[in-house]
């Protein structure tokens, strides 16, 4: 890896952040007369503590990482923006992706006029090594791999990502927000071995806070100071702070077997799909969806529509011609959209 202050963009090494009242004092006790707060409607009222420092405590207890190995963000297309705003210069820089993978890459870098060098899976949704590797140039700031892949479902194959990892300057970033449904095959344990490797999960997924917005990088600590330097200084509220040390704290088994039942939801859902006659393939997922190849994916997604069922339509993706991801519900809900396939003709 090259060293940080060369990979990161000059303004941003000497940037000096915004200091808060809740970096000042950081006690929870007392009169509080320095935020500006309305003193009414507590615990509203007051700012939330802009490093969640008692939150991290307890997901680095439970990752087995450090508190500062780790970044919150409002969702992961929090830190997704901030490595690209960090780290690539615009109109300079470029970054190395996958493709098909996750959409926010590109609208990250698009906005801010960051250049993606995409590079195509192979047949089976895995890495050309050698091809994201010779995508690589003196400007290239940044590789994105998401395992499990989204739209595709499957993990890459982790001998792979390490090629990619050991063979790059520059940070490589694997998404692992689907890592909750793929038992064993998350890097972060082996976090300590790269220095370049920044890895995303969330609690979108297996953890149902989708509404609530909180992601997690993992890296470093001398690249997750950077995130915390140039993060808004409150980018997670007291609810979303709260909510999640709740099922930490009290609802780990219930988030487990959420997770059982999903997995097994996902093996079921997947038999009654292969007896469907227009199913021509379904991919193997490590995620919590499915994508199913079919020969006219337009109207099986009209016909889903018409019954208040919504998928989506990957068939404009590359290596996705006629495909549709379905992601795994409720036994019920699975039972619905079965039925409405049956009756499809």
């Amino acid at each position: 890896m090259k060293p940080l202050q060369q990979l990161l963009r000059p303004n941003i090494l000497a940037l000096k952040p915004y200091s808060s009242a809740r970096d000042e004092y950081t006690g929870e006790e007392g009169v509080f007369l320095d935020a500006n707060e309305n003193p009414y409607n507590a615990p509203y009222n007051r700012y939330p503590d802009p490093h969640q420092r008692r939150l991290k405590r307890r997901i680095a207890a439970f990752k087995g990482c450090e508190s500062d190995q780790l970044f919150l963000g409002n969702g992961s297309d929090e830190p997704i923006d901030l490595l690209f705003r960090a780290f690539c210069r615009p109109g300079t820089d470029n970054v190395v992706a996958i493709d098909p993978t996750y959409g926010m890459y590109q609208v990250a870098a698009a906005t801010n006029d960051i250049k993606v060098q995409q590079v195509l899976l192979t047949k089976d949704f895995q890495l050309d090594v050698e091809a994201v590797l010779a995508a690589v140039d003196e400007q290239t700031k940044i590789i994105w791999l998401c395992s499990p892949n989204n739209p595709t479902g499957n993990c890459l194959r982790n001998e792979d990502i390490e090629r990619v990892i050991t063979g790059f300057e520059g940070l490589v970033v694997v998404d692992e927000a689907y890592i909750d449904f793929a038992p064993g095959r998350s890097l972060l344990p082996r976090l300590q071995e790269f220095p370049n490797l920044v890895i995303l999960q969330t609690f979108s997924k297996a953890w149902g806070m989708a509404g609530l917005r909180l992601g997690m990088a993992f890296a470093q600590p001398a690249i997750i100071e950077v995130l915390s330097r140039i993060k808004y200084p409150y980018n997670l509220n007291v609810l979303t702070q709260q909510k999640a040390m709740d099922l930490l704290e009290k609802n780990q088994q219930e988030v487990a077997k959420w997770i059982e039942v999903l997995l097994a939801e996902r093996s079921a859902l997947a038999q009654e799909l292969q007896k469907l006659p227009f199913v021509n393939l379904i991919h193997p997922s490590d995620a919590n969806f499915l994508l199913i190849r079919t020969p006219d994916a337009k109207a099986v997604y009209q016909h889903l529509i018409s019954q208040k069922i919504i998928i989506r339509d990957r068939s404009s993706v590359s290596l996705c011609a006629g495909c549709l991801r379905i992601t795994v519900g409720s036994p019920e809900e699975n039972k619905q959209l079965i039925q409405a396939l049956q009756a499809y003709k």
